[in-house]
């Protein structure tokens, strides 16, 4: 975290209050505990905002281990009126991104029980401000962040191909996108599949299809020669329920907006002892 991260995250929560001058100066110890099973997340960045305010720290736990209920996940010491103006920031970090991680553990798990190789990546479906934490947490849980932004790779959308053609679309990107970075289009279709792997693109995304439909577009792209090189992606739809049909089509990457909107905060609680 950078400093004035921190710096903002407590001026957002603290505010004009400050507990220094309500809380007695006095030494405390505290636990943090959760509250669920799951994967936890989150620790790295309480240690820094914990070091930024001088709170002493002991734990047994790293980031991406697997937490029970019940487990005393920090301890920490130091003045009392310190560990309680962190307490709610370092709780709604480990909450967010242990929820995002535990989920995302789940749909590698269901996804790798009918494709060991499949990745599962997030989306740009974030938490506006909170981005990085959210991909970061992703990655801990065992899936791939995709992009951060839309600096990282040229997705041509539905959208774009509205307004300039699939064909156009990709040409004008191959045309003025460095080298360095990579092409991906969505499609909808086989047809348009296929097409775009003609036109020479890196990522093909199989965008609100169906796991038949998806399937069978991985077929015609193997017969046509296409497949060596090229990356296949499903997205669209894709939840805990049918993720490993999806990974039985044969893709390589199956991305989800579910892992961060659809992820539960899990629960975790400060106590002074």
């Amino acid at each position: 975290m950078l400093l004035k991260e921190i710096e903002a995250f407590l001026e957002e929560d603290v505010g004009h209050e400050d507990y220094e001058e309500i809380v007695p100066d006095v030494e405390c110890e505290a636990e943090i505990r959760v509250k669920e099973n799951g994967v936890l997340a989150g620790l790295d960045e309480v240690k820094q905002i914990f070091d930024y305010l001088g709170i002493l720290y002991a734990t047994d736990f790293e980031d991406g281990a697997r937490i029970k209920e019940g487990d005393v996940v920090l301890r920490v010491r130091g003045a009392g009126m310190k560990i309680l103006k962190a307490e709610r920031l370092v709780l709604n970090f480990l909450g967010r991104m242990s929820g995002v991680a535990t989920l995302t553990a789940r749909f590698v798990e269901e996804a790798r029980r009918a494709n060991a190789r499949i990745r599962v990546a997030g989306t740009r479906k974030t938490t506006p401000g909170f981005r990085k934490y959210e991909k970061k947490a992703i990655a801990i849980g065992g899936g791939d962040p995709h992009r951060f932004g839309l600096y990282e790779a040229v997705i041509i959308k539905d959208n774009y191909i509205k307004l300039m053609g699939l064909e156009n679309a990709i040409k004008s990107a191959k045309e003025k996108v460095s080298f360095t970075r990579k092409i991906e289009v969505e499609v909808e279709s086989i047809e348009d599949a296929l097409k775009a792997a003609e036109l020479g693109v890196d990522i093909i995304m199989f965008d609100n299809m169906s796991a038949k439909d998806v399937k069978a577009g991985v077929q015609l792209l193997e017969e046509r020669g296409f497949r060596t090189g090229l990356i296949l992606e499903a997205s669209g739809e894709i939840t805990l329920s049918n993720v490993s049909e999806f990974a039985a089509t044969g893709v390589d990457v199956l991305s989800s907006g579910m892992l961060t909107y659809g992820a539960k905060w899990l629960g975790f609680s400060l106590d002074v002892i």
